[in-house]
């Protein structure tokens, strides 16, 4: 059945493909080998797949000494990440490219993490996340190309922006849960871009916002040409477009780490706890007393406000935004990021964005088949590890020792 499932999806997705013809026409090329090695991949995959099933031992939860095991290799794990990271642009062998997907890398990084707050933590499912992805980036767009204000005072503008947008979300919200909730998200994403389009005397609308400064290192410019007050010429090196990518590199990085710092200082506060008492029983936290319209109000906001940090500075980057660059799947990449991750994991959510970004990356030169191979991989892991790559929690706060425990025993985050 799955291979004949297969046929029906693959005949017309791969098997037909449109190609120039001689006469500058359209014509329809055919490509039935590759649809029966594909199908003929899913027999073997779904057969190999029925025999592990009934084979298998049967399944147990797992330990808490399995657990406690994985929680000590993430404590590893992490460090080595980011020493990776500090050290990625000085590597013998890293060219542009590498530092410009590390930059993309980077950017979902912390824009998941952002997300993760609402999602992970607050258990508030947000399907229009691009939203304040858009508003930061074109706060910071308008903000400098109308007022002349450098990056570094857009930057905490656009933050703001994109929080007050957040709690404007938050209100109408209050009282959805689940599915409404998600649907709810979702129309605000899709209004924000909209009306980024049809604004056309503030947004420039389909056309966008052209000629975006560049961030400046304490008032110094990165000019490919060199001269008086530029970086290289400050620190009397060879003028070279590098030091913009190497400086634009670097400051992603501070802001995610400072993404990542606020979310891990404020889930040991008060409010970090309310979001965790919301995300696993909301009529149990309203027992508690604690506000459940200021803990929704403050997730959407501090959650939207990393959004704003990152949409500002993707705007410095390309110097150039459209709406085109905020659509739906934005938010659905840093969603699926957040949940392949492990909801509430913030290593498990770097490591989703450097599988999702970077592995995307990885496959370029499959052409038209690398789609197909991520959707497989993803379809792969949600199989086997169906509460993310890193699955196990730390409590806040616990009596007597703190132990990891599994992600089977917490909520799943559904608002």
């Amino acid at each position: 059945m799955a291979a004949l499932v297969s046929a029906v999806l693959f005949v017309p997705l791969v098997g037909l493909r449109t190609d120039v013809g001689p006469g500058s026409g359209l014509i329809i090329r055919t490509r039935w080998m590759d649809v029966a090695i594909l199908v003929g991949l899913v027999f073997v995959g779904r057969l190999l797949l029925n025999l592990w099933q009934d084979h298998r031992p049967a399944r147990t939860a797992p330990t808490a000494r399995r657990t406690e095991t994985l929680r000590r290799i993430g404590t590893f794990v992490a460090p080595l990440l980011l020493g990776f990271a500090v050290v990625l642009p000085f590597l013998p062998g890293t060219s542009r490219y590498v530092l410009d997907l590390g930059i993309l890398v980077l950017t979902y990084v912390m824009l998941g993490w952002g997300l993760n707050i609402v999602v992970g933590l607050a258990g508030l499912l947000d399907l229009g996340y691009v939203a304040f992805y858009a508003v930061g980036a074109y706060a910071y767009a308008l903000l400098s190309t109308q007022f002349g204000l450098s990056f570094w005072v857009c930057l905490p503008l656009a933050g703001i922006l994109a929080a007050f947008w957040g709690v404007l979300l938050g209100f109408p919200v209050l009282r959805l849960r689940g599915d409404y909730l998600a649907i709810v998200t979702l129309a605000f994403g899709e209004i924000i871009r909209v009306l980024l389009i049809n604004w056309v005397s503030l947004t420039g609308g389909p056309n966008g916002i052209s000629g975006i400064p560049r961030p400046s290192f304490f008032g110094l410019s990165f000019s490919a040409g060199g001269g008086p007050g530029s970086f290289s010429d400050f620190f009397g090196l060879e003028p070279s477009p590098t030091h913009r990518v190497v400086f634009l590199y670097y400051l992603i990085l501070v802001l995610a780490l400072l993404t990542n710092w606020v979310t891990l200082r404020l889930r040991r506060q008060p409010l970090g706890r309310a979001w965790e008492a919301l995300r696993e029983d909301e009529i149990a936290c309203r027992a508690l007393g604690i506000n459940v319209t200021n803990t929704k109000l403050t997730a959407f906001a501090i959650g939207a406000m990393f959004g704003g940090f990152a949409g500002a500075f993707f705007a410095t980057r390309q110097a150039f935004i459209s709406p085109e660059s905020f659509t739906f799947i934005e938010s659905a990449i840093i969603l699926a990021i957040v949940v392949l991750g492990g909801l509430g994991s913030q290593l498990g959510v770097a490591l989703a964005a450097l599988v999702m970004i970077g592995g995307f990356e990885a496959f370029r030169d499959l052409e038209e088949y690398r789609m197909l191979v991520f959707g497989g991989a993803m379809v792969a892991i949600m199989v086997w590890r169906p509460r993310g790559l890193v699955s196990t929690r730390t409590p806040s706060i616990a009596l007597g020792k703190r132990r990891a425990i599994s992600g089977d025993l917490v909520g799943e985050g559904q608002g």
